[in-house]
């Protein structure tokens, strides 16, 4: 249980995606590479954050906002199929989690950049709630 878990609820904790992790350690970080990746995983919130974070490196917002949309949700349905009844920690320290936790905090970095300020707010108090120490951690990789 986390200090900042007040309530009690157990920590959620992804699978691990080792195969994830090997695409990604031996590709580059370029979009037909990511792309590839991506089409092989379309599951994996972690590929979907890479992808995200590429396109915003790139200046394709949009693009960065729709596939840290998708990672979103899959991450969301790997989150539910963990047992998340969408309150409770999912911390950073666990490493399978960290696509996910990406995944809101780059669709809240593509929102503010267009202007959905009612989706940055909501993402931001998910982000929170998750793990407060996670933004600092990810503003570290992606920002």
């Amino acid at each position: 249980m986390t200090s900042n878990n007040l309530l009690g609820i157990p920590e959620t904790r992804l699978d691990e995606e080792p195969e994830v992790l090997d695409d990604l350690s031996h590709l580059p970080r370029e979009e037909a590479a990511l792309a590839a990746i991506v089409t092989k995983h379309p599951k994996s919130s972690l590929a979907w954050a890479e992808a995200a974070a590429q396109a915003f490196r790139d200046e394709r917002v949009l693009e960065s906002y729709a596939f840290a949309r998708v990672g979103y949700h899959r991450g969301l349905d790997a989150l539910r199929r963990a047992g998340w009844k969408g309150q409770g920690p999912v911390p950073w320290s666990h490493e399978p989690n960290q696509g996910v936790l990406r995944c809101f905090w780059l669709l809240r970095r593509a929102a503010e950049a267009i202007g959905e300020q009612d989706e940055v707010e909501r993402l931001g108090a998910l982000l929170a709630d998750s793990d407060r120490s996670a933004a600092a951690e990810i503003e570290r990789i992606d920002g």
